[in-house]
């Protein structure tokens, strides 16, 4: 006998979190709403939790635009060498 696991899109695991982070509703509730696992439930809101600081931490957006300017510098370094190969190449045909 196999066990067929259920597969919850994004929406409804944000409506369900939402819900319990209300605290309008107990979790039985929530559970009988749904038709979700009240174990199943706390992971969701526990994972949302734990993500939440990040939304408004300044450091999260520093990294990014070092990571962008980063990026940006590497395709400055890629652009040169492709013109600088592409000169040599033209002096080396033309000698041959």
């Amino acid at each position: 006998m196999t066990i067929n696991r259920k597969k919850h899109s994004t929406q409804p695991k944000v409506k369900v979190v939402l819900d319990v982070l209300k605290g309008e509703k107990t979790t039985a509730e929530i559970t009988a709403k749904y038709g979700i696992h009240a174990t199943q439930i706390s992971n969701w809101k526990k994972a949302v939790l734990e993500v939440i600081p990040e939304a408004f931490s300044t450091k999260r957006k520093q990294q990014d635009n070092d990571q962008q300017a980063f990026i940006d510098e590497l395709y400055k370094q890629i652009g040169q060498l492709k013109v600088e190969n592409d000169f040599l190449k033209k002096i080396y045909d033309s000698s041959v």
